[in-house]
Order: structure tokens, then C-alpha cells, then sequence
């Protein structure tokens, strides 16, 4: 039978990581939400503008790094119960296929520019190309941080600086490549999608 979720039994189970991982998340999700908060109110005053220009993207695109975050952040969940089981050699492997969903997550995201600004498009076109550019890239260069982050959690690894008993700093690193697959959930569909 499992347990009742009480504060008591929470006092058991604390956060992931470090606690200041969880202040900067909260700031970075503070940023993302008002963000989002402005386009859907811009949006829903220039509803047939983003309509008209939302059928420009390529969704294909936004799916396939939909799916590459989401198994990514797998595999990141992979590697952190590896080494809570000590298994530094499954780590490092998981770590390597996150890296290589995130590489895949970047190259589909600059191909993508290449295209919207090789069609002569940039920030000034219009208000929904002005959103659209302005959150991916501020996406963008979140992935590019997690990625170096997961890089670096793959050296201290292969350093044996994290073990069954020692790994706190693997599950920060997590906790952040997380909550940046947690802000493209939301961003799909949010951009891509929602009509």
C-alpha cells in the first residue's frame, strides 16, 4: 500500500539537487511564464495576424524537437537512477544520448532559422514573428547552457566525482535540463499549435 503524501513523509523525500537550483528554476520559469502571459494576451488581440503566420512554421520541425527534449530529459532520468544504483558506466552512457538528443534539438532549431531568416524575416516583421523569435532563442540558449551543463556532468563523471552516495550534483544539472524540457512543453503548442 503506498504512503499518504503528508508533510512528514515529504520530509523524507527532499527536492533533487541543490536548493539553489530550485530558486534560479523558479526565476527562469518567472521569466518564461510572463513571457508567455504577454503573447497570449497579444495574441488574442491580433488573433488572425498569428494565425496567418503560426501556418508559416514547420510544425514537423517542432515535433521532432519535441520529441528529441522528451527523450532526452529520459535518458537524464535514466542516468540519475543509474547512479543512485552506482552504475557510473550506464551514467555516462545516458548522459551521451541526452547530448546527442540535444545536438539533435539544436540542429533542427538552426535549420529552422536558416529558413524563417532566409525567407528575410527577422525580429521587425511582425508582432508574431517578434514573439516567435524571441522565445525560441531565449529557449535556444537554454538548451545550449543545459547541454554544456550535461557535458559537464558527463567529465565528473567519467571522473568519478559522483557515486551512489555522492551524486547532488547530477541531480542538479537534472533538475535544470528538466525544467528546460518543461518550458518547450508548454512553448510547442503554445507557438506551433494553438489556434
Amino acid at each position: 500500500m503506498s504512503e499518504v503524501l503528508t508533510p512528514a513523509v515529504l520530509e523524507k523525500e527532499p527536492l533533487p539537487g541543490d536548493l539553489a537550483i530550485w530558486f534560479f528554476i523558479m526565476a527562469e520559469l518567472l521569466v518564461f511564464g510572463v513571457f508567455f502571459i504577454v503573447y497570449v494576451f497579444v495574441r488574442s488581440n491580433n488573433i488572425e495576424l498569428f494565425n496567418t503566420y503560426q501556418l508559416e512554421l514547420h510544425r514537423i520541425a517542432g515535433v521532432i524537437n519535441t520529441i528529441a527534449l522528451i527523450t532526452s530529459s529520459y535518458f537524464v532520468a535514466l542516468g540519475v537512477h543509474a547512479i543512485k544504483k552506482g552504475n557510473t558506466k550506464l551514467t555516462g552512457r545516458m548522459l551521451l544520448l541526452a547530448l546527442a538528443m540535444g545536438a539533435v534539438f539544436v540542429v533542427v532549431k538552426i535549420w529552422e532559422y536558416s529558413h524563417v531568416f532566409g525567407a528575410g524575416i527577422h525580429l521587425s516583421t511582425n508582432t508574431f514573428y517578434t514573439f516567435y523569435i524571441s522565445l525560441t532563442f531565449f529557449h535556444f540558449m537554454h538548451v545550449m547552457m543545459g547541454m554544456v551543463i550535461l557535458g559537464a556532468l558527463y567529465w565528473f563523471v567519467r571522473q568519478g566525482k559522483y557515486s551512489a552516495e555522492d551524486h547532488i550534483g547530477m541531480e542538479t544539472g537534472a533538475s535544470y535540463w528538466h525544467m528546460v524540457d518543461l518550458v518547450w512543453i508548454v512553448l510547442f503548442p503554445l507557438v506551433y499549435v494553438i489556434r
